[in-house]
């Protein structure tokens, strides 16, 4: 679940994209689609500077064979953290280089089957290998669309089942945000 959040974290900031540059990959590693997003950062940038609002929503979570009195106690769990929002700074550094491992930390398990960004739209699908010690594979779908100042997306999450997670685990999120102006230094 881990490799799951970074990737969503680091995925949402770039859907905040112009629609100049356009990015086009299959069956590529992760490492390959930064290389594209980089040289597409050469004909225009991604991403405005500033502060970006972001607000998340769990729609669903479904963790197949789950005793129901903890899916009970999940979902109340997740009502009361439902729709997060939070503020991040993102400098004219940030825009022109991004860290190496923006997308998904030091992840190299990942691989995607499509990811496509352009004219205005975000649709990805990203399959992450379980690894080694019991770990859960995983397949990750991002739909959305984007303008330079704020983006929609509807992501989607599977697990296949390891250590304690028989059934594996489904999720549903949407992310919606939008650039509220300068940094001040208070965001996250």
């Amino acid at each position: 679940m881990k490799p799951a959040i970074l990737i969503v974290a680091a995925a949402l900031p770039l859907a905040a994209c112009n629609k100049q540059p356009e990015v086009h990959a299959r069956n590529a590693s992760v490492a390959e689609v930064e290389s594209k997003m980089r040289d597409a950062r050469e004909s225009g940038s991604f991403i405005r500077p500033g502060k970006w609002q972001t607000k998340t929503t769990v729609e669903d979570i479904s963790v197949p064979g789950m005793p129901a009195e903890f899916a009970d106690q999940m979902k109340k769990t997740i009502a009361m953290h439902q729709e997060q929002t939070f503020e991040t700074c993102l400098t004219e550094e940030d825009v022109r280089k991004p860290s190496e491992d923006f997308f998904t930390g030091k992840n190299n398990e990942c691989r995607y089957d499509h990811f496509t960004m352009a004219g205005g739209k975000i649709d990805a699908e990203m399959r992450c290998d379980g690894g080694k010690g019991g770990q859960q594979g995983m397949t990750m779908t991002m739909v959305g669309s984007y303008s330079p100042d704020a983006y929609q997306m509807q992501m989607s999450m599977k697990s296949q089942g390891g250590e304690g997670m028989e059934g594996g685990m489904a999720m549903t999120m949407r992310s919606d945000a939008k650039r509220v102006g300068a940094c001040t230094g208070k965001e996250s």
